[in-house]
């Protein structure tokens, strides 16, 4: 396994345009379920919100679309927790279709305290949950495209 494992990710029918194909803002809307299964598990998401008033941001995001995904699909995901600072959680997220990888996804968030209005660091026990599980995953070898954003197009 290349992660924390999402199984389930059922195609909707809204997310499919004229050609029966996943939309490009749908393949988002996918990372992120899976990315917020990942959250929830490491204890930053809709009842941590609730109950702290602070959350993550997502503040940067890197799609790649491999392959076409139709109506009927069922997907799961590995998100890879590849790094963390005080502030700052990086995911890489892979979204299968059986075997063959669709879709990969590489995002940077922040930890943000929205009673106070700004950028904080997780407290101790989230922090030690999220290092736990990137600890969890420092074997597994990284993807060659992890940071490198957009590439520009060949020239000639």
């Amino acid at each position: 396994m290349a992660g924390f494992r999402v199984d389930g990710i059922d195609v909707r029918d809204e997310w499919l345009d004229y050609n029966g194909h996943v939309t490009d803002s749908a393949y988002a809307v996918i990372c992120a379920v899976a990315n917020e299964a990942f959250l929830d598990h490491v204890g930053v998401s809709a009842e941590y919100r609730a109950r702290t008033g602070c959350t993550t941001y997502t503040v940067e995001s890197h799609l790649r679309y491999l392959a076409e995904v139709g109506r009927g699909a069922m997907l799961c995901a590995d998100v890879l927790p590849v790094d963390l600072d005080a502030k700052r959680l990086r995911l890489h997220t892979t979204v299968w279709n059986g075997d063959e990888a669709v879709l990969t996804g590489e995002y940077l968030f922040l930890h943000v305290d929205q009673d106070q209005g700004g950028v904080t660091p997780f407290p101790p026990d989230r922090a030690a949950a999220i290092a736990a599980e990137v600890a969890a995953y420092a074997d597994v070898e990284r993807p060659d495209h992890l940071g490198r954003g957009v590439r520009p197009p060949r020239t000639g």
